[in-house]
């Protein structure tokens, strides 16, 4: 009986050893559907593994900016987040690849492009030291603001909110003759009510979830950037957990993450009437303005890809899917981007 005993300590001994605890930090506020989603998640890990892994989810912002998180993980006080892949750009600069501005016109669009190239994308930052679950769209970053935009004219000389560490929107509101002004995530409130900025280009989704809504007036219904949302953990962290334990991580995470990026899509809908509902006027730019602006940005875009920011290959390869799409849907394609080379632009 006592040896009994002695084996049973044993092994409860060995598993508390074997036990890791993750530490994620994310801003979505605490009461969101997405917070819930991640601790029944957690909560699912932990029962599968029999407590052998459990996540510590700090919410709200409160372990502070993506710069300080990622540095917060760099010492080991944090083995993860949630972010936006401009904050990842210094550890795998194609993962912003899909944040070229104006590379797509639709939802359906980028979903072609993105069974592509997801797993590639995920795979180099894997490679980089950062285990993800996949992509959540979170629809595409309009402008907003506080004066009517409906094109290049209306944009000269504003000051423009741009995220920390986003070079290729920075140049790409240069290009535009706005004022980039770089702010992290949670300044953005301040900077609108102290009128820092004017402008905003944030995803319907993103402005009711951080309440940046309540300080502008106008949303022009241009997709300028498509946008979407990633949990990584620091592939040291990760490798610490048994390998089963890393299988369920990896099946539950990137269930919640595919459901939600299917979600997000019919969420995007009525996040924008909900903000029309709230008073914001809709902005219905002319055709012609949005192909002036974008005809600016694909300069840019490309400017930056030649200039090594990120693979070239990969943005022309990201370019020809969407001209695939585009030519098997009977709309305009892409078009050389010189006479006698085999590039394309959109």
């Amino acid at each position: 009986m006592a040896k009994l005993i002695l084996v049973s300590l044993a092994l409860m001994i060995t598993g508390l050893a074997d036990a890791q605890q993750l530490k994620i930090a994310t801003l979505a506020p605490e009461a969101s559907e997405w917070m819930q989603a991640l601790r029944a998640g957690a909560r699912e890990i932990k029962q599968r593994t029999d407590s052998r892994v459990q996540f510590k989810i700090y919410g709200g912002g409160i372990q502070g900016s993506d710069t300080a998180v990622l540095r917060k993980m760099r010492i080991g006080a944090l083995h993860g987040g949630a972010f936006t892949p401009i904050a990842l750009n210094d550890v795998y600069a194609d993962i912003d690849l899909y944040g070229m501005p104006l590379v797509f016109a639709s939802e359906e669009e980028a979903a072609y492009v993105r069974e592509r190239l997801d797993a590639r994308l995920l795979e180099g930052l894997e490679e980089a030291g950062l285990v993800s679950f996949g992509f959540a769209a979170t629809g595409f970053a309009k402008i907003m603001s506080n004066n009517p935009v409906h094109g290049v004219a209306d944009l000269e000389g504003k000051k423009v909110w741009v995220p920390e560490g986003d070079q290729i929107s920075y140049a790409a509101m240069q290009a535009l003759k706005l004022s980039p002004q770089t702010l992290p995530l949670t300044d953005v409130l301040t900077g609108l009510q102290t009128e820092l900025i004017d402008i905003i280009p944030v995803s319907p989704i993103g402005a009711l979830v951080m309440q940046w809504h309540t300080k502008v007036k106008y949303i022009t219904d241009m997709p300028l950037v498509y946008t979407v949302g990633l949990m990584v953990i620091d592939k040291r962290a990760f490798e610490k957990l048994q390998p089963g334990d890393q299988s369920i991580v990896r099946e539950v995470m990137s269930r919640i993450y595919a459901e939600y990026d299917k979600k997000n899509l019919v969420d995007d809908e009525g996040a924008m009437q909900a903000l029309v509902n709230a008073g914001i006027k809709r902005v219905i730019p002319d055709q012609q303005e949005i192909e002036e602006i974008r005809e600016i940005l694909t300069d840019t875009n490309r400017g930056f890809a030649e200039n090594g920011d990120l693979s070239l290959d990969l943005y022309d390869e990201m370019l020809s899917y969407v001209a695939e799409y585009r030519s098997q849907n009977g709309q305009p394609g892409c078009g050389p981007q010189a006479e006698g080379t085999d590039e394309t632009v959109c």
